[in-house]
């Protein structure tokens, strides 16, 4: 009778769960077809807000900006952060290690206003030294999202170093491959599923910044959290219920291509490996 109990009480908690989490999400997608301009009151169905979010060019300029800073910072954060964890994950004993470790590990410790705080403190200090930058804006940002998001691409990435089988570039090295294209043609293969989702980490976490953004930029550069968390203050309207609503979507829809491929890619590795056990034998 416990056994048949606890599955129940499980599964039940677990739906509730997922509703505190997921019905505030469909209601704020429901609201954004209101007609009303009260976003807590249902006028009827309409579109009218989606037509007003793509004509409000505003918003197109904060989305476009915190795309480009979104791409860039995660691509760099990305090949970075591989090569701090590949370094971390195979070369146990170099000199520098606790130090190189404790500088790469702190800011995913650190709470994020202090890392803006510091990264706000030395753009001032590089500005008075050297004259660089001149200006807050993409530059500064996009350099304070590569510090922070590269911390969870170095996590990821060394913990699958830390799962994959060195036998296999063991073996490849034996045939007479040179490091570089062990690293190449088997290492990254192996760990591109981590990759990716190293760059899609850092890219959502570039996306949707607020405190560190805030405190790297300036007035003329506003990121598109930012622009709706200025407008949230003044109450929730309806078209940032679409446009959190189209944010929904396209996220949902890059996770959903992203885990095909992740998957994919693995199935694929997995019958290489069959395949290679097989000719083996």
């Amino acid at each position: 009778i416990e056994m048949n109990r606890r599955p129940t009480f499980l599964i039940t908690l677990l739906c509730f769960g997922f509703a505190f989490f997921y019905i505030p999400i469909l209601s704020m997608m429901v609201y954004s077809f209101n007609a009303s301009r009260l976003a807590t009151v249902w006028g009827g169905f309409s579109t009218k807000w989606y037509v007003s979010l793509f004509s409000n060019r505003q918003v197109g300029e904060a989305l476009w900006l915190s795309l480009r800073i979104a791409l860039l910072s995660a691509t760099c954060a990305t090949i970075l952060g591989t090569m701090a964890g590949i370094a971390l994950a195979r070369f146990r004993r170099f000199r520098g290690r606790v130090v190189f470790s404790g500088l790469v590990t702190a800011p995913l410790i650190m709470p994020e206003v202090i890392t803006g705080i510091s990264s706000l403190m030395g753009f001032i200090l590089m500005a008075q030294w050297i004259g660089w930058p001149g200006a807050r804006g993409f530059t500064t940002v996009t350099l304070a999202h590569i510090t922070f998001s590269m911390v969870f691409v170095t996590t990821i990435i060394q913990a699958r170093m830390g799962q994959a089988d060195r036998a296999i570039e063991e073996a490849a090295m034996d045939l007479g491959s040179r490091p570089w294209q062990v690293m190449f043609d088997v290492t990254l293969p192996v760990i591109f599923p981590a990759i990716l989702s190293g760059w899609l980490l850092a890219f959502t976490i570039s996306l949707d910044d607020v405190v560190i953004t805030s405190f790297t930029t300036e007035p003329g550069s506003t990121t598109l959290p930012l622009l709706i968390w200025s407008k949230v203050k003044m109450g929730v309207t309806p078209d940032i219920n679409a446009l959190a609503t189209l944010t929904v979507v396209i996220v949902g829809l890059c996770v959903a291509i992203a885990g095909y491929v992740m998957n994919r890619s693995e199935k694929r590795r997995e019958l290489d490996a069959r395949l290679a056990y097989r000719a083996n034998e």
